[in-house]
C-alpha cells in the first residue's frame, strides 16, 4: 500500500450502505462534511466505510476545506486550495482538523489545515478566500459533448466485465457519473488509447444552498476520475491491471459560482507521466458553458505487470 492518503477511482472510494442511493446517499455526504467543532479552530470528522481500509482522498480534502471555511466570514468565498496527501488515513478512527489562521487582509484570507490521526499529520491543505470583486473575464471553450441525460448511468457501463463491475461498485453513491468517452475498462477491452477523459457528474440529489458546501462536494468528487486521464493513455484500468495508485497532491481554483447538484462536465487530460507518477489536469464546466473550476493533481501510479 502506498504512503499516500488518497487514491483515484477504483482504489479508495468509500462504500455506502446497501441500497443507499440518490438523496439518501447525498444526505449522508452532507453529514460526512458536517464536522464537529471541538475547540476554537479544531474540528473532528469521521469517515465512511472503505473496502481498502484507507480514507478516500476526496473526503479528507473536502473535510479540510470545511474546517478552513468555518473560520472565515461568510462573505469571503474560497477561490483556491493546494494540498498534499502525506500518510494513509484510517477510516476506523476520527480525523482531527487543526486550522491555522495565517492572514486576514482587506480582500483575502489565508488558512492552513493539518489533518491529524494518532498524533501524525496525514494531509495538509492551504486555502485562500476572497471578497467578491469585479474584474476582467475570459475562459477556455467548453468541449462539444453530448448532454448528460443522453448518456447511460455508470451501472450500465460495465458491459461484459464482471471484474470492473465488482470494482467500480465501490464508487461513492452520492455522485452520479455519466462518462462521455468510454470508461477505462471499456477502452482497455477494445485496445483504445485516448488522450483525455470526460465525464458529467453531479450530486445525486438536492443539496442545501450553502455555497461552501457545494465547493466542498465538488472537492470530494474531483478526486474520483481525474487519474483516468493518465490510465487511458496507456490502455490501463484499475481492477483489471495490477496497478497501485494514490493521490499525491491536489490543487483547485474555483473560478465562477456553481451548484454541485447540477450537472458539471469534468474534462481531464494527462500531459505527462514518468518516475511512477502521472500528472492530470482538469476543468469543470457548467451546462451553460461557464468554466467554474480548474484542477491539477499528481498521482502515484505503479504498474506491476502488464
Amino acid at each position: 500500500m502506498s504512503d499516500a492518503c488518497g487514491a483515484n477511482v477504483g482504489t479508495d472510494e468509500p462504500e455506502t450502505e446497501e441500497g443507499a442511493t440518490g438523496q439518501q446517499a447525498v444526505d449522508g455526504l452532507v453529514r460526512l462534511l458536517d464536522l464537529e467543532e471541538i475547540d476554537r479552530d479544531i474540528f473532528r470528522g469521521t469517515s465512511t466505510k472503505s473496502r481498502w481500509m484507507r480514507v478516500f482522498g476526496g473526503q479528507v480534502a473536502g473535510q479540510a476545506l470545511v474546517a478552513a471555511g468555518r473560520t472565515v466570514p461568510d462573505e469571503r468565498q474560497v477561490h483556491s486550495l493546494h494540498s498534499y496527501f502525506v500518510r494513509p488515513g484510517d477510516p476506523a478512527i476520527p480525523i482531527v482538523y487543526e486550522v491555522d489562521r495565517i492572514r486576514d487582509g482587506r480582500s483575502f484570507s489565508t488558512r492552513r489545515v493539518l489533518a491529524v490521526q494518532r498524533g501524525e499529520t496525514i494531509f495538509t491543505l492551504s486555502a485562500s478566500f476572497q471578497l467578491a470583486q469585479e474584474g476582467i473575464d475570459h475562459q477556455s471553450q467548453m468541449p462539444d459533448v453530448p448532454p448528460p441525460d443522453s448518456l447511460p448511468a455508470l451501472v450500465n457501463r460495465y458491459g461484459n466485465s464482471p471484474d470492473a463491475a465488482r470494482f467500480y461498485r465501490t464508487m461513492p453513491k452520492p455522485i452520479d457519473l455519466r462518462y462521455v468517452d468510454d470508461p477505462p475498462w471499456q477502452q482497455r477491452a477494445h485496445g483504445a488509447r485516448e488522450d483525455l477523459s470526460r465525464v458529467w457528474m453531479r450530486a445525486d440529489g438536492k443539496l442545501p444552498d450553502d455555497p461552501l458546501l457545494h465547493v466542498c462536494v465538488l472537492t470530494y468528487a474531483s478526486d474520483m476520475t481525474l487519474l483516468d486521464s493518465v490510465l487511458v493513455r496507456h490502455g490501463l484500468a484499475p481492477g483489471l491491471d495490477d496497478i497501485s495508485m494514490a493521490s499525491l497532491d491536489h490543487a483547485m481554483w474555483f473560478e465562477r459560482p456553481f451548484r454541485a447538484d447540477e450537472w458539471l462536465l469534468y474534462s481531464t487530460v494527462s500531459p505527462s507521466a514518468s518516475g511512477g507518477r502521472g500528472l492530470a489536469t482538469g476543468r469543470f464546466y457548467a451546462q451553460d458553458g461557464r468554466q467554474v473550476c480548474s484542477v491539477v493533481q499528481e498521482g502515484m501510479i505503479r504498474v506491476r505487470t502488464r
